[in-house]
């Protein structure tokens, strides 16, 4: 088996209140953007993939025929060598590793998550992401995600730290501790800053605090985890399986976040869990505003390796609509494995069509 075509389309899809408008310290959106990849083979089997577009200034013809002219003709089985041998920007490399998994499911009958190892997981929990609220709007939606069922919710965070603390104030004043919460600066602080912002959240008992400081140099965040009880993940700072030994060698997370987008992929995603699940620190599944392709591949990592046992993030709850013939169903805070071969999602041309935008 070949491949014979790799098409890119770009989409575009709204947001529904109370998910839109979406709010961060870096900016505000009520659509989800993503691109939407085709891998077609020359037996007629089709991989569908995704990765997120997001800070990519160029993801237009250029990018599309770069990635065309070095995947055709290859195998699309041999996942080892594309890793290897693929030289394509991380984002774009993820959405055509991500259409190769599918591929490879379709070709043998079998889901993902049964090619990773087994299906440990026939349901994955999903913790709700959500924007910077204001005091009185995070205790109207704190209430709102517990009816839904969620368990778990992760903000937004990083504008001003007040801000920051007020939302949690809010939450915890509406649902006590009936989530377990998470807040993302997103980088927004210097280590000071989260110093103390971590210190004052500790009696707001966290289940961590995101990525509150640049990457690097990654002692820093290595020298905040030493001074707070409030835990520490990383997120940004979460390149690879390399990076991610270098963060458990440094002890400068409790927590690791990757994402198939910034990996390159569902193999680094898995790497990454195997690392982790050695050392025996937790895995959360990140989230880029992620459609159904790649909401499939979290659920199918997640159902497959050990230390995804806490919930992953989603904005999925949130989509007016998908690309996909059926959508996901959230149901009590958690998702159900795909069964069907591949990435068990069927694309519907008739929306791939509506929501494609220009770039």
């Amino acid at each position: 088996m070949r491949i014979s075509e790799v098409t890119v389309t770009v989409v575009e899809v709204p947001q529904l209140p109370p998910l839109a408008p979406y709010r961060s310290h870096i900016r505000s959106s009520s659509t989800t953007q993503s691109a939407i990849v085709c891998v077609e083979t020359d037996e007629g089997i089709t991989g569908w993939g995704e990765h997120n577009v997001n800070f990519l200034p160029d993801i237009s013809a250029r990018r599309m025929e770069q990635a065309a002219q070095w995947a055709i003709g290859r195998d699309p089985q041999n996942l080892a060598r594309f890793h290897v041998e693929c030289p394509l920007e991380s984002r774009l490399k993820s959405g055509i590793e991500l259409a190769l998994w599918d591929i490879c499911g379709k070709a043998i009958g079998l889901p993902v998550a049964a090619l990773l190892g087994g299906i440990l997981r026939h349901r994955v929990e999903v913790a709700a992401c959500m924007g910077i609220q204001s005091y009185e709007r995070a205790k109207e939606m704190a209430a709102w995600y517990v009816e839904q069922g969620f368990g778990t919710l992760k903000t937004k965070a990083g504008a001003d730290m007040r801000e920051d603390l007020e939302m949690v104030r809010g939450i915890r004043d509406a649902v006590g501790d009936k989530l377990k919460l998470r807040i993302d600066p997103n980088r927004a602080y210097s280590p000071q800053q989260a110093l103390e912002l971590a210190r004052q959240l500790e009696q707001y008992d966290l289940q961590y605090l995101e990525q509150p400081i640049p990457a690097e140099p990654l002692n820093d965040a290595t020298w905040l985890r030493r001074q707070t009880c409030t835990p520490i993940a990383l997120n940004e700072s979460v390149i690879g399986p390399a990076s991610v030994l270098e963060i458990l060698q440094a002890d400068a997370a409790a927590f690791i976040l990757p994402d198939t987008h910034i990996a390159g992929g569902i193999l680094p995603c898995v790497t990454i869990g195997r690392i982790c699940e050695a050392a025996g620190i937790p895995c959360i599944m990140h989230c880029g505003h992620d459609l159904g392709p790649k909401t499939a591949a979290m659920l199918h990592v997640a159902a497959a390796c050990p230390a995804y046992s806490l919930a992953n993030d989603t904005t999925y709850y949130g989509l007016e609509d998908d690309i996909l013939t059926e959508r996901f169903k959230i149901e009590r805070g958690t998702i159900a494995v795909p069964e069907q071969p591949g990435l068990g999602i069927e694309v519907d041309p008739e929306r791939l069509q509506r929501y494609t935008v220009e770039c």
